[in-house]
C-alpha cells in the first residue's frame, strides 16, 4: 500500500539569483529551527543580562548621561538588592507590562466584531463586485484593511482571495499569492487603527522613559504614515504582480479554471440580509465616531488634555479602551441584524472565546517583562543607548543614513524572530533611547521598524502563515511547493522594501509627521 506525502516539496527555481536566495532561505530556516520558542528565548536573554550585569557592574562600567550630567553605573542583579528587585518584582513587572493591558481590552473589542462575523463579511464585500482590471489592487488594499482583524486576516482572505481570482477567470494560485503578500508584507500598514498600533506604541513608551519619562507615543503616533504607506503598497503589489507574476506560465492550477460552484457563490457572495446589517453597522460606525467628534469640541470639554490639548486627549491616550468600544459596538449592532447575536451572553462567549486566542501572548508576555524588567533595573540598556548615541554622534552620520541602516537591521532579525512584538520588545529599549540622543523622535523610530518588520514576513518560512498559504495554494497545484511560493513572494517583497524604504526616507526628510502626536 503505497502513501503519499503531504509535506511541502521544494521547486527549481527559474534563475540563479533565485536559486541564491533560496540557499540562503534555507540556512535561515535551519537556523531559526534550532532557536528555542520565544518564551524560552527571553528567559535565556534574562540570564545572559543577569551574568553580564555582574561582570559589568564589577568592572566599574558606567557613562554620563548628556542631559542631567548623572553618572549612570551597571548595577549587578547578583547582588543582594538586584535578587531582591528579581524576586519581589516579579508580579508587578508583568502586571504593568505596558503592551499587557493594552493588547487584552483591544483584542476584546475585536473578538466581539469577529465573533459577529463583521470583519468576514466586510472583506467579502469589499472584493467580491470589483471588476477584473482592478481586482489584483482592491484585493491587496482589502488585505491592508484587514490587518483590523489580526492574524484571523490569512485565515480569511487567502482561501478567499483564490476563490475571488477564480470567479474572474484567473488563478486562485494568484489570488492565494496576492492575498498573503498583502497581509504579510504590508502587516503594519493600515488605514485603520489596529492592535499593532497599541502595542507597539505601548513598548515604544516605556523605552522612551528613559530618556525623557513624560514623553508619550500615542496609538496613532504613526497613523497618517501608516494610511500613505497602505496604499503605497497595496499599488507596489499591484504593479509587481499584474507585470511580473502574472505572466508565469507555472501559474495554472491542475484542473483548468471553471465556474464557481452553488456552494462556492455563498462562500463569495454577501447574502441582503448580510449587505443589510453592514448598513446598519456603518452608520453605527459613523453615529460612534461623530459622538467623539463633537463631544471633543467645547474647549473645556473632559475628553481634552491639560489646557485644552487635543493630541494629549483621553480619546488618544486611552486610544485601547476607545477601540474596544468601537468594536465591541460594531460587533454588537451586525450580530443583532445579522442573527449571529440573540442575547447579551453571545457577547460574553465572543470575549472569553477572544481571552482564549490572547493566552499564547499572554504566556510570551510574562518571560518578556521579566527580561525588560532586569535590562532596564541594570543599567546596561542606558549605557549601550548613550555610548552608541556619542559613537554616532562622532560618526557624523545623517539621520536617514542611520534610520536606514536600523531598517536593514531589523528586516534580517526578522526573519528569525518573526513575532513583531517580541522583536519591537527586544530592539525597542535599546534604539529610541540612543535615536532620541541624536535627535530621532521615538515614532520615527517606530516607524521605520514597522517596514522593516513588515516586509520579509512574506519570504520567511519561519512565519506560521507561510505554510498556510502553501497548503491553500496545494488545494489548486499539487505540485507546488516551499521554492514556488518563495518564487513568487521574494521579487515582490524585494521591490517592496525598496521603495518602502524609499517612501519612509523622502517623508522623513519633507518633515511631514508620522502621526499624531
Amino acid at each position: 500500500m503505497s502513501t503519499t506525502s503531504t509535506e511541502p516539496q521544494p521547486t527549481e527555481p527559474p534563475s540563479r539569483a533565485l536559486r541564491a536566495a533560496f540557499r540562503a532561505f534555507a540556512a535561515i530556516e535551519k537556523v531559526g529551527n534550532k532557536l528555542p520558542n520565544p518564551f524560552w528565548l527571553f528567559w535565556i536573554l534574562a540570564g545572559v543580562v543577569i551574568v553580564l550585569s555582574a561582570i559589568l557592574a564589577a568592572t566599574g562600567v558606567s557613562t554620563v548621561h548628556p542631559g542631567t550630567h548623572d553618572t549612570i553605573e551597571v548595577r549587578s542583579l547578583l547582588s543582594k538588592a538586584g535578587l531582591t528587585t528579581m524576586v519581589e518584582g516579579a508580579v508587578d513587572n508583568f502586571a504593568t507590562f505596558p503592551p499587557l493591558a493594552t493588547i487584552l481590552i483591544v483584542g476584546f473589542g475585536i473578538a466581539v466584531a469577529e465573533a459577529s462575523g463583521l470583519f468576514t463579511t466586510l472583506l467579502r464585500r469589499m472584493v467580491a463586485r470589483v471588476p477584473g482590471k482592478y481586482l489584483t489592487f482592491a484585493l491587496s488594499m482589502t488585505a491592508m484593511v484587514a490587518h483590523v482583524a489580526g492574524d484571523a486576516a490569512y485565515v480569511t482572505l487567502i482561501p478567499l482571495g483564490a476563490l475571488i481570482f477564480r470567479a474572474a477567470g484567473r488563478s486562485p494560485v494568484l489570488g492565494c499569492v496576492v492575498a498573503y503578500v498583502s497581509i504579510s508584507a504590508g502587516y503594519d500598514a493600515s488605514p485603520a487603527i489596529t492592535t499593532t498600533d497599541t502595542l507597539l506604541s505601548s513598548i515604544s513608551t516605556a523605552a522612551a522613559h528613559t530618556i525623557d519619562p513624560d514623553h508619550v507615543v500615542t496609538p496613532v503616533a504613526n497613523y497618517f504614515f501608516g494610511l500613505a504607506s497602505s496604499v503605497l503598497v497595496a499599488l507596489v503589489i499591484t504593479v509587481v504582480v499584474e507585470k511580473v507574476i502574472a505572466r508565469r506560465s507555472d501559474l495554472d492550477p491542475d484542473e483548468p479554471v471553471k465556474a464557481l460552484t452553488v456552494e462556492e457563490l455563498k462562500a463569495v457572495e454577501v447574502t441582503p440580509e448580510q449587505r443589510r446589517a453592514l448598513r446598519r453597522t456603518g452608520v453605527a460606525a459613523l453615529v460612534f465616531v461623530a459622538v467623539v467628534a463633537v463631544a471633543m469640541v467645547p474647549a473645556d470639554s473632559p475628553l481634552r488634555g491639560e489646557h485644552g490639548s487635543l493630541v494629549e486627549s483621553p480619546v488618544i491616550t486611552g486610544m485601547s479602551v476607545v477601540l474596544f468600544l468601537f468594536f465591541s459596538l460594531l460587533g454588537w449592532v451586525y450580530g443583532r441584524a445579522a442573527g449571529t447575536f440573540r442575547t447579551a451572553n453571545d457577547i460574553v462567549d465572543a470575549l472569553v472565546e477572544g481571552a482564549r486566542s490572547y493566552a499564547p501572548i499572554l504566556v510570551l508576555f510574562f518571560a518578556i517583562s521579566q527580561f525588560l524588567a532586569y535590562f532596564k533595573w541594570t543599567n546596561i540598556g542606558d549605557v549601550i543607548a548613550i555610548e552608541g548615541a556619542e559613537t554616532l554622534k562622532g560618526m557624523h552620520l545623517s539621520g536617514w543614513t542611520v534610520l536606514v541602516g536600523i531598517a536593514v537591521l531589523i528586516t534580517f532579525m526578522n526573519l528569525v524572530i518573526t513575532s513583531g512584538s517580541a522583536l519591537w520588545a527586544l530592539a525597542a529599549p535599546v534604539l529610541i533611547p540612543m535615536l532620541m540622543l541624536i535627535g530621532i523622535e521615538p515614532a520615527t523610530t517606530q516607524a521605520v521598524y514597522r517596514v522593516a518588520d513588515s516586509v520579509t514576513n512574506c519570504v520567511t518560512p519561519m512565519s506560521p502563515y507561510f505554510a498556510m498559504c502553501l497548503g491553500f495554494i496545494q488545494q489548486h497545484k499539487k505540485s507546488a511547493g516551499i521554492g514556488t511560493l518563495a518564487s513568487f513572494t521574494i521579487p515582490i517583497a524585494a521591490v517592496v522594501w525598496i521603495v518602502w524604504v524609499a517612501f519612509f526616507v523622502a517623508w522623513y526628510l519633507l518633515g511631514i509627521p508620522f502621526g499624531v502626536g
